[in-house]
Parts: C-alpha cells; sequence; structure tokens
C-alpha cells in the first residue's frame, strides 16, 4: 500500500520556499498527536527564515506554525483531548517537566526538540497534516462557537503579544509606547490594552496600519517620519516619556528610538526579532536606569488567551487580510512579502 502524500511548504534552501509533495506525517511517540489543519497562516518569521535570520532552521522542514485543525490521531499518554477535537497549536514545543518549563519559560524547553521547532527545526503546519510532539501541552481547545479565523493567531502572534505585555510591568494608567504596527504590534495592543493603560501609543510609517491601530484601541498614533514620538510622549507624561516601551518592529533604528523615548526607569521590552545585530549604546542612556527584557516568547498563557478571544475582550480578525488555497501558497507569499493589496496577514486553506 502507498503511502499517502500531501502539499506541503518546504524551506528548500536559504532564500527559497517551494510547495512540495510530503508523506502525511504519522504518529512517532506516544505524546504526539496528528492534526489535520483547516487554516495555516504566514508569518513574519517565516520570511526571517527564508531569508537566513534563523540560524537554526533546517533546510528541507516544512514550515508554518500558525495553526488550528482537528485532531486526527493521538498518542496513547495524551490525556484531555479526542480524536475529532478542534484545536490550537502552540508555536512552541515543550515538555513540562525539565527546570524551565517547571518555570513557565518553555520557550528554553531543554528538550532536543524544545522551543521554537515547529515549521523550522521539525516540520510544521502549512500543509494537509502535522505532527504535534508534546501534544498535551501543545494544543489547546477552541471554545465552543468560535470560528478558526478567531483563534488563528493564539499560538505565535497573540501568544507573543500576551507575553510581552505581561512580562513589561504595565500598570493602571502607564502610558504604552508601541513601536510597529504590523501583525505582530497589533497583536500586540490588543494584550496591552488588556492592562488597562492610561494612553497607548503606536508608532509606524505605514498610515494604512496606523488606521487600523486605531481601529483596534491606540488611543494615538504618529508617523516618526512627520512628527517626533518624543514630543508626544513628553506632552502626555508631563516630560517623562513613556512608561512603558514595546519594539515590536524590529528595522532600522527602531531600536534606539525605543529607549530614547523611554522614561528614566522605564521597561523596554523588545519583542522584534532582528536581521542585524542592536548597539547598546551604554555612555549614551547613562543615568537613564533603564530595564531591558528580550528573548523569544514564552507561550504558555494560550488557555488565557483563548479566554480572553471567547469574552471578546480580544479581536484580531481585522489582521486576516487574504485566504489562499494551499496549492496557491507561493501567490500568498509573494503577496505577503511584497506587501501588496493593504495586506497584513495571509492566511493558507488546505
Amino acid at each position: 500500500m502507498s503511502q499517502q502524500t500531501m502539499q506541503a511548504v518546504v524551506f528548500q534552501a536559504p532564500g527559497k520556499f517551494g510547495l512540495e509533495e510530503r508523506p502525511v506525517p504519522q504518529l512517532q511517540s506516544e505524546t504526539d498527536a496528528i492534526v489535520r489543519v483547516t487554516l495555516a497562516s504566514i508569518c513574519t518569521s517565516d520570511l526571517h527564515i527564508k531569508h537566513g535570520s534563523v540560524p537554526r532552521a533546517v533546510p528541507g522542514t516544512i514550515v508554518g506554525h500558525e495553526i488550528v485543525g482537528v485532531i486526527d490521531q493521538l498518542g496513547t499518554a495524551v490525556a484531555g483531548f479526542s480524536v475529532g477535537d478542534r484545536v490550537t497549536v502552540n508555536v512552541e514545543t515543550f515538555c513540562g517537566e525539565c527546570f524551565f518549563c517547571q518555570r513557565g519559560w518553555v520557550n528554553n524547553c531543554t528538550d532536543p526538540h524544545g522551543g521554537w521547532a515547529l515549521g523550522c527545526r521539525i516540520d510544521g503546519g502549512q500543509a494537509a497534516y502535522v505532527r504535534v510532539p508534546f501534544a498535551q501541552n501543545g494544543l489547546n481547545h477552541i471554545p465552543n462557537g468560535l470560528t478558526d479565523e478567531q483563534v488563528l493567531f493564539t499560538g505565535d502572534l497573540l501568544a507573543t503579544g500576551y507575553w510581552a505585555a505581561k512580562i513589561s510591568e504595565i500598570q493602571s494608567g502607564d502610558t504604552v509606547a508601541i513601536l510597529g504596527a504590523g501583525p505582530t504590534g497589533l497583536c500586540t495592543l490588543q494584550c496591552v490594552r488588556l492592562y488597562h493603560p492610561g494612553h497607548i501609543v503606536v508608532i509606524d510609517p505605514d498610515t494604512e496600519r496606523l488606521q487600523l491601530a486605531k481601529q483596534m484601541g491606540a488611543d494615538f498614533v504618529i508617523d516618526p517620519t512627520k512628527e517626533d514620538p518624543t514630543s508626544l510622549l513628553h506632552s502626555l507624561t508631563d516630560g517623562r516619556g513613556a512608561d512603558i516601551v514595546l519594539e515590536v518592529a524590529g528595522v532600522k533604528d527602531t531600536f534606539q528610538t525605543a529607549w530614547k523615548i523611554a522614561r528614566p526607569n522605564a521597561v523596554v521590552c523588545v519583542v522584534a526579532m532582528y536581521d542585524e545585530a542592536q548597539m547598546l549604546p551604554l555612555p549614551d542612556m547613562y543615568g537613564k536606569n533603564l530595564v531591558f527584557k528580550t528573548g523569544g516568547v514564552d507561550a504558555s498563557d494560550c488557555p488565557a488567551i483563548l479566554e480572553h478571544i471567547a469574552r471578546g475582550e480580544i479581536d484580531v480578525t481585522p489582521l486576516l487580510t487574504h485566504v489562499y488555497p494551499l496549492s496557491k501558497a507561493m501567490e500568498a507569499y509573494e503577496l505577503f512579502e511584497s506587501r501588496r493589496d493593504h495586506v497584513i496577514k495571509v492566511a493558507l486553506k488546505p
């Protein structure tokens, strides 16, 4: 009997993705699940893989780490789930037992496939099926009544925004600046709102994305090519600067802007993934006493995110601007990378 195959988007070589026929994945461990993918999305991190900014990415791997679907097969050690359950898939693979997992730092799981492995070092979900290791940790039930579109970003973009807002120590009434109104920045905006800050200021040179940020809860938006963000932030804070800065853009000069617009003793949270090394100019920032928080998302709060979505407190469906069949994935990638046709996020439907 011939092995079943499926279409999948594959990282073929640095600078090249392609659509290939691949075997349908099978259970390899009693802790695995096989999920039939009903919707997957293209992430900026996929572009980082394509262009060589993720050194650990393995050529030949099926990409894709923003996934929802239906459980097709379950390993015997996976409890709390059944075949047929609708689930979101976590961006991170984690054992739940090591030193780091026990402290909620699942990005640093010490298992050989721990951390961000899915769609990077092991086959991901831009395909008809995906194998999810440590499925009891990597899957979350989709609440009744929610659509795939409502929960698609739970395991990655929203997990990132939720993590960033959580570690930034936002207090009620704070002035929070978010650098970047791309998909991750807008998800971060939605999560920051949960902490009831006094003002949320979103900074980005893209007028359309700033308009969307305003619709999604920003109090003020700034195009830094036309207006100095420092002036507005000082006017909101009696000249101090932002209480919290979240750097989600990761482009030229945004890291420098982040620490400059922060008030003394502020928290600067670096969410962005950079293509180039950044400089920390300690002599220039001497006396500001800033706290920097950086790193990969610890995506351990997906159940809480799904509860917020179910209660209507998070809604990121406006980000999903285009849906393509998986068979046209290369067209979808070209659109996403070129940022044509008002694209924000693109989903692939097997």
